[in-house]
C-alpha cells in the first residue's frame, strides 16, 4: 500500500490571520499542494479562529472537490464546533481531537473509556452524513479494539512521541510501540491514519516501522519546510519519500 499525504494548512492561516490582506491564501497553497502530488488537504477550525477560520471550511472544500483524487479532512473536538462544519461540508474524513479550547496544539489522545459513550451518537451522526470517522489517539494496542466498537473507521496515532525519540537511543523502542499500535488497528479492522510533528527527516523510518499508515496529515513542519524549499517542491518531497517507501515494503 501507499501512503496518503495530507496537507494540513493551519500554519498557512496562521500567517495570513497577521493582517487583513488575506495573503497567505489557503486555497491558494492548498492548490499549489495538490498540484504538487499531495492527496488532500485537512484543515482544524478552532472554536477561537486562530489560524483556520470558519469562513475557510467551505472554499477548501470546493478546491478539493475539483481534484477527484483528493480527500478533504475537518479535524477538531466534536463536543465544540467540530460538528456543525462537518454535517454542513460533509468532508470526506472527520478526525475527532480531544482538545481543550485554548490548547496550544494537540497533544494526547481520547480516553474511551471516559469519553466512549459521548463520542457514539457524535460518530454515528457523521457516519450517517456519509463522512469517514477517525479518532485521535495515543498509540496504545489494547485501545484500539475499542475505538473500532464505537464505530470508527480509523484511528490517528498521535506521534509526536515518536518525533521526539527521532535520532535518540529511544527511538527502536518508540517505534516498536507506534508498530504494535498499527498492527492492532489493523487486525481490529480499522484504517490508521499517523500526524503530529512528522517532518520529512523522520517520516520514513515511521512509515517503514508502521506497515499499515493509511495517511499521514502534517502541516507545522511542512508549512516550515516550505519556507525553504517553497510548498510544491516540499510536497514532492514527502512525495518522493512516500513513493519510497512504499517500493522498500512492496
Amino acid at each position: 500500500m501507499k501512503t496518503k499525504l495530507s496537507v494540513n494548512l493551519n500554519k498557512i492561516a496562521l500567517i495570513r490571520n497577521a493582517r487583513d490582506d488575506g495573503n497567505p491564501s489557503p486555497v491558494e497553497f492548498g492548490e499549489i499542494a495538490l498540484k504538487a502530488g499531495a492527496a488532500g488537504l485537512t484543515v482544524h477550525p478552532r472554536p477561537d479562529q486562530r489560524h483556520i477560520r470558519a469562513t475557510d471550511v467551505a472554499p477548501l472544500s470546493d478546491l478539493v472537490k475539483l481534484y477527484p483524487h483528493a480527500e478533504y479532512n475537518i479535524e477538531g473536538n466534536p463536543f465544540h464546533n467540530l460538528m456543525d462544519h462537518v454535517l454542513e461540508v460533509r468532508p470526506d474524513q472527520a478526525t475527532f481531537v480531544p482538545d481543550s479550547e485554548g490548547q496550544k496544539t494537540s497533544d494526547h489522545g481520547f480516553d474511551l473509556d471516559r469519553d466512549g459513550e459521548r463520542l457514539l451518537p457524535l460518530i454515528k451522526a457523521a457516519k450517517e452524513a456519509g463522512v469517514r470517522v477517525s479518532l485521535f489517539m495515543d498509540p496504545i494496542p489494547e485501545n484500539m479494539a475499542k475505538a473500532k466498537a464505537l464505530g470508527a473507521d480509523r484511528v490517528e496515532l498521535y506521534t509526536e512521541g515518536y518525533a521526539k525519540a527521532y535520532g535518540t537511543d529511544e527511538e527502536e523502542g518508540i517505534l516498536a510501540t507506534y508498530a504494535a499500535a498499527a498492527q492492532a488497528a489493523h487486525e481490529a479492522g480499522l484504517g490508521v491514519n499517523a500526524g503530529h510533528d512528522l517532518n520529512l527527516d523522520n517520516l520514513e523510518s515511521l512509515l517503514l516501522a508502521c506497515r499499515y499508515i493509511d495517511e499521514v496529515s502534517i502541516g507545522h513542519a511542512l508549512t516550515a519546510e516550505a519556507l525553504r524549499y517553497g510548498m510544491g517542491e516540499t510536497v514532492r518531497r514527502y512525495v518522493e519519500i512516500i513513493e519510497r517507501v512504499a517500493v522498500k515494503l512492496a
